[in-house]
């Protein structure tokens, strides 16, 4: 087992996942009943927000519209980035910001301006960040608190 990763590394390490080109998410949801949703997802990371783009009517829109919160999952469960959220805005894609929709067509490896149908962006604000890898890494994992960098 490797000695664990100081603070700064860890936030570097996160930061890495969340700018590499061509990765998925997994992203958890739930219904205001309870009924637990999780799907793998492409995603673009702007430097402040997450974005995601999925079909309008999805379950998993209707979940981060009706409980304003979801986990997403990046990388292995022996390098794990979990990042809680917040529901910023939500977009159609025709109407989307140039900005907006050229991050994500270059990060996620997708446009779904291209594809038709009834896509949005949801912009996803991290509120808590934790990074590790192995038991030993459990202790300081929380690299980000209340949408504050701790390090």
């Amino acid at each position: 087992m490797e000695p664990p990763r100081s603070s700064d590394q860890r936030k570097a390490d996160a930061l890495a996942k969340l700018e590499e080109q061509g990765s998925d998410l997994w992203l958890a949801s739930s219904s205001s009943s309870g009924q637990v949703h999780l799907v793998p997802l492409s995603f673009a990371w702007d430097g402040e927000r997450v974005i995601i783009a999925t079909e309008a009517g999805s379950v998993t829109v209707r979940n981060i519209s009706d409980t304003q919160r979801a986990r997403l999952a990046l990388g292995t469960t022996r390098d794990v980035v979990m990042i809680d959220v917040v529901p910023v805005g939500t977009v159609a894609v025709p109407d989307a910001p140039i900005e907006t929709a050229e991050c994500y067509a270059t990060k996620a490896d997708w446009d779904p301006r291209t594809v038709g149908g009834d896509f949005v962006y949801v912009l996803l604000r991290p509120e808590r960040i934790q990074v590790w890898r192995e038991s030993n890494e459990i202790e300081g994992r929380t690299v980000m608190q209340r949408g504050l960098w701790l390090v």
